[in-house]
């Protein structure tokens, strides 16, 4: 996933957004994280993925990164909405 690709689809928040904030305000939770931003607080589908860019990040990750294409993650995404489960398509 690139830096402006988007995490939090409900609220257009990218990855870029979720690592610098975490790479500047440090929060101690991924909770902060929504709160500040509002990812994660629409359908839910991103917060797994931010509390990944969460532990990437207070880990000192240089490129914290998610493992899927903006394309997979969409598409898992109209998924969970339909079904409200999630898959097991990373790719």
């Amino acid at each position: 996933m690139k830096d402006d690709d988007h995490v939090c689809l409900c609220f257009r928040v990218s990855k870029r957004k979720i690592v610098n904030f975490c790479r500047r305000e440090k929060p101690a939770v991924p909770s902060l994280i929504s709160e500040c931003l509002s990812a994660g607080t629409g359908c839910g589908w991103c917060v797994p993925f931010i509390k990944e860019l969460h532990r990437q990040s207070m880990d000192g990750v240089a490129e914290p990164d998610l493992s899927t294409s903006p394309e997979a993650y969409a598409r898992q995404r109209a998924a969970y909405r339909e079904t409200g489960r999630r898959g097991e398509d990373r790719g």
